[in-house]
């Protein structure tokens, strides 16, 4: 009985901010390409935790980086390990959606996007459930559903929205990078103020509440732009 109340407590925050976002796309993307990207989603989860591994060791002991007065300690890490998360969730959301014809409006790179960090953050939140024990698990989810996974769904919109205008005015490698850099220093601030302001969780709480305002202001931005240009990828 135990590992299904996990299961649950594990899908839940994942899915109910899914349909939240959700319900910012007027014309809903099909359920299979929803799918395809959770999913995808979840997987990069998986490889970003392999490369996080291998590369933790090389990151705390060789590059020092640190932010007097708010953390004494190297932040490296905490920018490397937000990079690789970034990074991974997006290079799966695209090869999936790359070459669909449903991703036709710049608004379903946000859709994408947050619905692929969404699958990231699932794994994460079952991994974690399941390796609880059980200790007021309950608590865990509720301070992932309103920390971690807000952190990943904004980011990667963060993202998606500069992909769709990177697509938009030709610059698509330009935008995405930048959009990258963004999500990464945004998912960094947030782990950092977490480790800064371990006791008084508002503080990295309402940072999320912050970018989520930025967040969904770019859903109304791209709603107003034109059908996406067809994208030929090779």
């Amino acid at each position: 009985m135990e590992w299904v109340v996990a299961l649950a407590l594990g899908i839940l925050p994942g899915l109910v901010w899914l349909v939240f976002f959700l319900r910012e796309d007027d014309h809903p993307e099909p359920k299979t390409m929803i799918l395809k990207v959770f999913v995808a989603g979840g997987v990069s989860a998986i490889v970003a935790l392999l490369l996080q591994a291998l590369t933790e060791t090389f990151f705390k002991q060789t590059l020092v980086l640190t932010l007097p007065q708010l953390v004494e300690e190297n932040v490296v890490p905490y920018l490397a390990f937000s990079l690789i998360e970034e990074g991974i969730k997006f290079l799966l959301v695209f090869l999936v959606v790359r070459k669909s014809v449903d991703f036709d409006e710049p608004v379903d790179a946000m859709v994408y996007m947050i619905t692929g960090a969404l699958g990231f953050a699932t794994v994460e939140n079952l991994f974690l459930a399941y390796s609880s024990g059980g200790d007021d698990l309950f608590s865990l989810m509720l301070l992932r559903f309103v920390g971690a996974t807000l952190l990943h769904a904004l980011g990667s919109g963060i993202i998606g929205h500069y992909w769709a205008r990177g697509i938009k005015f030709n610059l698509e490698a330009k935008f995405i990078v930048a959009g990258v850099v963004m999500a990464t220093l945004f998912h960094a601030v947030f782990n950092i103020l977490v480790l800064r302001f371990n006791n008084l969780l508002v503080y990295p709480i309402s940072f999320l509440v912050l970018i989520g305002f930025f967040v969904l202001y770019d859903f109304e931005e791209l709603k107003k732009l034109d059908e996406l240009k067809p994208k030929v990828y090779t």
